[in-house]
């Protein structure tokens, strides 16, 4: 039981480092290999070759658009967050997916993308329009529709299970 406590005391610590370099920015996240096929693809792709079995559980709503999914963070404020949105799932992604044990983390240059880009709440008021069933984590989850050039990347870091530093990475 202690060694859980521990455990989850070091992931909340994680988090908030995370959060902290997240705040005031639009991210995608991935996972390492995942994003060698980025850079083998110079883009983020909205349909990537990937298994149904590694995707995010159901089909999110920024798929049916053919987008790909990032996360809002410019006017994020966790403890508000929490309460407004209770069920949203934001913290199985940040510090990272568990399943992956690491995350690479890639800041988004919104200017580069013109009105392929959705914020969080652009996109949440498209989703509520739509009245669709699809998954969404609301007023966070932005999109960019279709491919997502690697030309409007700003800063990649990776974070790893395990470890308190953010790791720079080189988008090349």
């Amino acid at each position: 039981m202690g060694g859980q406590v521990k455990e989850t005391e070091k992931m909340e610590v994680l988090r908030a480092l995370v959060l902290q370099k997240l705040q005031g920015g639009v991210w995608h996240t991935t996972n390492m290999n995942r994003f060698q096929g980025i850079l083998r693809s110079s883009a983020i792709l909205p349909e990537p070759e990937i298994p149904d079995s590694e995707r995010w559980r159901g089909y999110p709503y920024v798929r049916t658009l053919g987008g790909v999914s990032l996360f809002d963070f410019r006017k994020f404020n966790r403890e508000q967050y929490w309460e407004d949105f209770p069920m949203s799932t934001w913290a199985e992604f940040v510090p990272y997916r568990r399943a992956w044990k690491e995350a690479v983390w890639i800041e988004i240059d919104v200017d580069k993308l013109g009105e392929a880009f959705l914020s969080g709440v652009d996109l949440l008021a498209r989703w509520n329009a739509a009245k669709v069933g699809s998954r969404i984590m609301p007023e966070i989850e932005a999109a960019h529709v279709g491919p997502l050039p690697s030309t409007a990347f700003k800063t990649v870091f990776t974070v790893r299970e395990g470890s308190d530093t953010l790791y720079p990475v080189r988008a090349e």
